[in-house]
């Protein structure tokens, strides 16, 4: 009660201060207007002629002078206010501070009450700036390229952030138009056979196989490209023929490349990476020569101790990929998902973690 107590008075206050020279008469303003000014100083000029402190001459000359400037801010001076105009500013002032609480208040009950339910942050986050900001975007840039079609650099904008909203029959054409407009590239072609595979649901088509394809062809280190012909050959049934791909790009990969979990973790999917990824040597090493029961109960305490260890630090995104991948290995797919439900709460305050973790999830086979 004490804030809302203050917050009141400190609204008195305001509007006091607005309409309180509504509420004066111009008496004040008259008496220290120019006009009362040059009249006091003709005033004072017949006094100093009479006492004799100034000639006559010297005297009329004062009097032109200052009379030419009281005819001129008289002029120039505002007429008073009549007294109805300043009953009616009176009655307005008094209006106003009786009606300005009573608007708001009435404002404040339906938009801002405090017995409003909680907004929870799933939702606050899925209607968040930055939703709204990309969709202004698309919608910028569009009626851009409605004017200016041959835009090549419109169209490289409008492409990803069309996919990154899941537009993907839209993205095609946009990057067919990128394609279009500023010639051919690796890049252009992985992104557009990328986006070919997003609008059918996640399957390497004959049509987005011809698009990675024609990128490997003019790069045959394009990351992109490399990967998806190798979940091609995995879709068709190849898993040898994707982990030798897979294998190969890894080779090749910078140690800090944004991603190599996710090729890890498809190699594993088919096979091709060992039962756990990200084993140590030795772990390799000494796992060689136990049974097979051993082998098993040593994954399973490495298994638990990454589970356990992420749910301490939860911003670990490629060990939340190794954990999914390993249940998936080991045949526990329930598990699998809930480490992805965990995995997506716990990364959920971090836009580009969280878009990491849905890629590679994804490639695991876990969408949604």
């Amino acid at each position: 009660m004490t804030l809302w107590f203050v917050f009141a008075l400190m609204t008195v206050a305001a509007i006091f201060a607005v309409l309180w020279p509504l509420g004066r008469t111009s008496r004040a303003q008259a008496q220290g207007s120019e006009v009362a000014v040059y009249k006091d100083q003709l005033a004072e000029i017949e006094r100093d002629l009479a006492a004799g402190l100034i000639l006559a001459p010297e005297a009329e000359a004062a009097r032109v002078e200052i009379s030419r400037r009281l005819l001129a801010a008289a002029a120039s001076e505002p007429a008073p206010a009549p007294m109805s105009n300043l009953k009616w500013r009176r009655a307005a002032a008094v209006l106003a501070l009786a009606g300005l609480p009573l608007v708001a208040a009435g404002v404040y009950m339906p938009l801002g009450s405090p017995r409003l339910q909680d907004f929870p942050l799933a939702q606050r986050e899925r209607g968040s700036g930055m939703a709204q900001s990309l969709e202004n975007l698309v919608v910028q840039v569009e009626q851009h390229l409605e004017k200016n079609p041959t835009d090549g650099r419109g169209w490289n904008v409008l492409a990803p952030v069309l996919e990154r909203l899941g537009r993907f029959d839209d993205a095609v054409r946009a990057y067919r138009n990128s394609l279009t407009y500023n010639g051919e590239s690796a890049e252009r072609r992985s992104d557009l056979g990328e986006a070919i595979a997003a609008a059918a649901g996640g399957v390497v088509t004959a049509e987005a196989k011809a698009e990675f394809e024609r990128a490997h062809a003019l790069n045959a280190d394009d990351p992109k490209a490399n990967y998806f012909l190798g979940l091609a050959a995995e879709q068709d049934g190849r898993k040898d023929d994707a982990a030798n791909i897979w294998r190969a790009l890894l080779a090749k990969a910078p140690a800090d490349a944004p991603w190599r979990a996710l090729v890890q973790s498809s190699l594993a999917r088919v096979g091709g990476g060992g039962t756990l990824p990200a084993l140590s040597d030795e772990a390799i090493a000494a796992s060689k020569d136990m049974a097979e029961t051993d082998r098993n109960a040593m994954v399973r305490g490495m298994v638990d101790r990454l589970a356990t260890r992420l749910k301490q630090n939860g911003d670990d995104v490629e060990g939340w990929l190794r954990l999914v991948r390993a249940y998936l290995v080991m045949g526990e797919r329930d598990k699998a998902m809930g480490a992805s439900v965990d995995a997506r709460q716990a990364v959920a305050s971090n836009a580009e973690r969280l878009r990491q973790l849905n890629e590679g999830l994804r490639t695991l086979g876990i969408g949604g």
